[in-house]
């Protein structure tokens, strides 16, 4: 579940995988991709191929020093490691991924590689937009993909209704992720457009065929409304600084105020708005000890409160005593 907002302070975007960008430019990785939208390579023509948001390689030959911390992908992504090992984490959880690994992870879960930094390895991927943000969003595969309605639906289902991210590649899945990759070395993405649609379809298939083979355990409650209520309020207490209303998450949702209310009195006992009190609260009863130098008033703000006669109120009726009387009992 991805919060996407913005304040004069904050901006939530995409991850850019800035790091990755920056070992290339210093020579330190081999990397290669052709992509859209705000990610590292070269780019793929307009109106061609925009589902596809990034594809490609990074090839790195000795330990490194940087990794892939927490971030979201504006799609569906499908990585390979083909060769090293990588440590590769989800909601988390964390794997050790040895050769082979196929990891596929969805638009809303949080995920990093590296622990924090990445060793020898050779990786590929596709970053593919299904037009999803959230579990009970309804996917939307490309027009030029080649399958039926009955096979996109079947792969939709496989791939959204199990939690399992890592998977072990068999020999048709690596052969379709090194047709992909070898496109990276033919030239300008304008001439390869026809190959590289054939490919995906390919991949996708596979994909299909091995998910199939597994005879997933398919949970409908992992595409729920329920389900995208329940992350969005994981994720709420990171986020106590906006200045919410309860349309603007119901909306984050893709639900009415109503329904949001309802889930929200089901998974929390509490009305949004007394939630997100409660979330404000928690964190500043962190900050008051994290940071006992910085002004209460300054927490309070940063918290979310326009007022620090509210806040001081608040934290009362929850905390049994004032911001400073809590700071002088229990800051180390």
């Amino acid at each position: 579940m991805r919060i996407r907002y913005q304040t004069d302070d904050e901006c939530i975007y995409p991850d850019t995988c800035a790091p990755l960008e920056n070992a290339a430019k210093k020579g330190e990785i081999t990397l290669q991709g052709w992509s859209t939208g705000q990610y590292p390579g070269m780019r793929l023509p307009d109106d061609s191929v925009n589902e596809v948001r990034y594809l490609g390689l990074w090839d790195a030959t000795n330990q490194q020093n940087w990794g892939l911390d927490d971030h979201y992908n504006e799609g569906i992504e499908f990585t390979l490691l083909k060769s090293g090992q990588l440590s590769f984490g989800v909601d988390g959880q964390k794997w050790i991924l040895p050769p082979n690994s196929l990891t596929i992870t969805r638009p809303w879960q949080l995920h990093h590689v590296g622990d924090p930094h990445i060793g020898a390895s050779r990786l590929y991927w596709l970053i593919l937009d299904v037009h999803v943000r959230r579990p009970n969003d309804v996917w939307q595969w490309p027009d030029w993909l080649l399958m039926s309605e009955e096979e996109l639906q079947q792969l939709t289902t496989l791939l959204s209704m199990n939690e399992n991210p890592v998977w072990r590649a068999d020999d048709n899945i690596m052969t379709c992720f090194e047709n992909i990759m070898q496109l990276l070395d033919n030239g300008k993405p304008e001439d390869n457009i026809t190959r590289l649609k054939i490919y995906i379809n390919q991949l996708l298939m596979a994909i299909l065929d091995m998910l199939e083979d597994q005879h997933i355990a398919i949970d409908s409650y992992i595409t729920s409304s329920y389900r995208t209520v329940e992350l969005f309020l994981k994720e709420l207490s990171a986020h106590v600084g906006y200045d919410w209303t309860l349309e603007e998450m119901a909306s984050e949702c893709g639900l009415s105020r109503t329904q949001f209310s309802a889930y929200c009195k089901q998974i929390t006992n509490m009305s949004p708005l007394q939630f997100l009190k409660n979330c404000r609260i928690e964190e500043a009863s962190k900050q008051l000890l994290n940071r006992p130098n910085l002004p209460i008033t300054t927490i309070s703000f940063d918290c979310g409160f326009n007022s620090s006669q509210y806040f001081a109120t608040v934290f009362r009726q929850l905390k049994g005593c004032s911001p400073k009387q809590y700071r002088a009992e229990f800051a180390g």
